[in-house]
């Protein structure tokens, strides 16, 4: 009887025990934009495991409905999960609501207000902010110029917030910005009842300031501001050519900023300076471009910097939010940021003092050949970890896919500037390894509590081709076009009008035989798909563009044309176009990997393991070719990476500890998108994007949810 007693005593607390722990892990959210304010897009939730990730099935899909069928939308939102609900951003930029165990849509909102996405220009959004004082609870977001505070409750405008439930994203930029694009394709960080923000700007001509902001999240008042192009008197000034500070723009965060609650420090990467690929107007290091800043996040003050690239002539932005993490040295923990970048080094300073855990050289690098450029003497490079993609093209490297391919890449890569990473842009031709996209891209990485770093990387060649820019100086219409193209439209179009893949921008080769004057005048003005809108341009001005575009030969007056001359080009030279090296028949010129997955020991600065990611089904190659990629990877608990992010439309689950690809499943589209995980009841899911739209993909407009089967 005693025993039977003891065996009922047990059993009852081990149910006891079972309801509390089913009762903790009843829902585990997904709250923040990449996993929490540390951006270390990393979970505890271990009830998908290595031994059963293979038997993962599709849970629920929602379809979005305003994707674009010509395949220039794209979803890159990494969906927060709060209370059993999933936020996210559609293809046309709406808010919605769904049911996180269902996919049942709860409520839409749409800051279009009936009008067309084509409105809002550059239509990616990657991402949310949460905010809740404990019964109050709200969603921010950016569309077009605009930031928005959502009441998450039913979707609706929260209107106490700026004007009617919305700031203006120019605010705080200063005057010369007011008619410039400035718009926020991540979202900003909440600490205490600040919403800190970044922003994107133009990169040419007529760009804003990249100013970091902090607004009050219940009345929208600009709190504070940083400078990251200072003023006179500021700490680094004199970085700059002071003459022509005023009128320069860009050093912005794109790519998400990580706060540190305890110490209450935001760590902010910023972009390269405008215009990206000529300096010759700004002179110096270039403070606080390609820099990690590290700011008291109550008033905006600057803690310590560091700058990760001088005088930025490559688009050499830091691409992602930094990792906060903790590194053992030693034999004790630090406190630690961590940041990734396009070169694909890995950065790690101590979070307070800015001190680097492993040495940063600064070795010389080429001077520039082009008119009154000054390249910066040195440029710094960390000595560990090393690169988790290659840097250097060598003639080994040549594709070897077939002979005409050899032969074909090594024309032209003979012809190009090949031997430092840092070879300056040139009239010849420079290449860049990694691209423009990377290396690390905007994605993220996820880092483990142990200190392993997953990071996926591309490792796609470009060519910079700087073209000496030629003023004219004839009466017609059609000029006076192309000098404003030049100035407004060149840099993404290309000066031979073919457009450029890195952003999915149309040709406009033949534009005249698909669309008439009214409809590419109203393009222009409004924007579509990814084009942003054009407000700064003029009706006149637009009507210059397309006649150019049209071969018009209307006639000017002098005035107009005196006119369009101060406002052209105001550089020496120009970037040529966005491209991509490769083979005579679109393949990557550089011998696979084209992409992949890295695993790396932050403690140690080593690389623990390095795999292919995805596949290019199309070429016949003897193994896995791995893709570009975009979006980044998750890690759990249990040991698993989840990653999509490949051209061949798939997502997979890779095993944390040595890279082996244990599961692995179709998407309606690519996943250009990080995911996220959560568990509702106990149940683990795992939720994707699927917009597609970049690098020739379809678009897409679907979220896919995948748990296992229910027992």
């Amino acid at each position: 009887m005693k025993t039977l007693k003891l065996i009922c005593a047990a059993l009852l607390i081990m149910i006891l025990v079972g309801c509390q722990v089913s009762e903790e892990q009843e829902n585990v959210d997904w709250a923040y934009y990449q996993g929490d304010p540390a951006s270390n897009q990393y979970s505890s939730l271990a009830e998908i495991t290595p031994e059963n990730v293979a038997n993962l099935e599709e849970a629920w899909i929602y379809h979005c409905g305003d994707g674009d069928t010509l395949d220039r939308t794209q979803i890159q939102c990494n969906p927060l999960i709060i209370d059993g609900i999933l936020y996210a951003t559609t293809p046309g930029l709406k808010l919605i609501a769904l049911n996180a165990a269902t996919g049942a849509r709860i409520w839409e909102f749409d800051p279009n207000e009936g009008e067309p996405y084509r409105l809002f220009g550059m239509g990616v959004n990657r991402g949310l902010s949460y905010w809740t004082d404990g019964t109050d609870q709200r969603i921010y977001f950016s569309a077009k110029s605009s930031l928005f505070a959502i009441n998450a409750k039913d979707g609706t405008l929260y209107t106490a917030f700026g004007d009617g439930g919305q700031v203006d994203l120019h605010t705080g930029l200063g005057a010369q910005a007011q008619e410039y694009f400035v718009t926020s394709n991540t979202p900003g960080r909440i600490f205490e009842n600040l919403l800190i923000i970044g922003s994107r700007v133009s990169e040419a001509m007529a760009a804003a300031p990249g100013f970091i902001r902090a607004f009050d999240v219940n009345t929208g008042a600009l709190a504070w501001t940083f400078h990251t192009i200072p003023r006179e008197g500021e700490f680094g000034y004199e970085t700059w050519s002071a003459e022509n500070i005023a009128e320069i723009g860009g050093a912005n965060c794109w790519s998400g900023m990580s706060v540190d609650h305890e110490r209450g420090l935001v760590f902010v990467p910023t972009g390269s300076a405008a215009y990206d690929f000529y300096g010759g107007d700004r002179h110096g290091e270039n403070l606080f471009a390609n820099c990690l800043i590290a700011l008291n996040a109550r008033t905006g003050e600057r803690v310590w910097h560091q700058q990760l690239i001088h005088h930025d002539l490559w688009d050499r932005d830091l691409p992602a939010p930094p990792n906060l993490v903790q590194i053992k040295r030693n034999g004790r923990t630090i406190d630690a940021v961590a940041q990734i970048t396009k070169s694909a080094y890995v950065f790690i300073f101590d979070r307070e003092t800015g001190e680097p855990l492993f040495p940063i050289e600064e070795i010389p690098v080429p001077s520039s050949n082009l008119r009154d450029e000054e390249t910066w003497p040195t440029q710094p490079v960390p000595t560990a970890p090393p690169p988790f993609t290659r840097h250097r093209f060598a003639e080994e490297d040549i594709t070897d896919r077939t002979p005409e391919a050899k032969a074909y890449v090594r024309a032209i890569w003979q012809s190009l500037l090949a031997e430092n990473q840092f070879d300056p842009p040139s009239e010849k031709g420079t290449l860049l390894l990694p691209g423009f996209d990377g290396g690390g891209e905007w994605g993220g990485a996820a880092v483990s509590p142990e200190g392993t770093m997953y990071i996926n990387g591309s490792e796609m060649p470009w060519i910079i081709k700087m073209v000496e820019y030629e003023e004219q100086t004839d009466d017609l219409l059609a000029t006076k076009g192309r000098i404003v193209f030049s100035a407004q439209c060149m840099i993404c179009h290309g000066k031979d009008l073919k457009g450029a893949s890195i952003y999915t921008v149309p040709s406009l080769v033949g534009v005249k035989d698909r669309l008439d004057r009214a409809q590419l005048g109203n393009i222009i003005k409004h924007g579509r798909g990814l084009m942003p809108s054009q407000p700064n341009i003029s009706d006149r001005d637009i009507e210059a563009i397309t006649a150019y575009l049209f071969d018009s030969n209307e006639k000017l007056t002098k005035a107009e044309m005196e006119n369009a001359q101060e406002r052209s080009w105001k550089y020496p030279y120009f970037m040529s176009g966005y491209i991509r090296f490769k083979d005579q028949e679109g393949f990557p010129a550089i011998k696979p990997p084209w992409g992949t997955l890295n695993a790396i020991d932050l403690n140690e600065g080593k690389i623990k393991w390095q795999v292919t990611l995805g596949n290019e089904e199309s070429v016949d190659y003897p193994v896995p070719t791995g893709t570009q990629n975009y979006g980044g990877p998750i890690a759990t608990e249990s040991g698993l990476v989840f990653i999509a992010a490949t051209t061949d439309d798939k997502i997979r689950a890779f095993a944390s500890d040595d890279g082996e690809v244990l599961w692995q499943a179709d998407l309606p589209a690519a996943g250009y998108a990080t995911p996220s995980t959560y568990s509702i009841g106990g149940k683990q899911y795992v939720v994707i994007a699927c917009g597609g739209g970049k690098i020739g993909s379809p678009s897409g407009d679907a979220y896919v949810a995948f748990a296992l089967p229910d027992k």
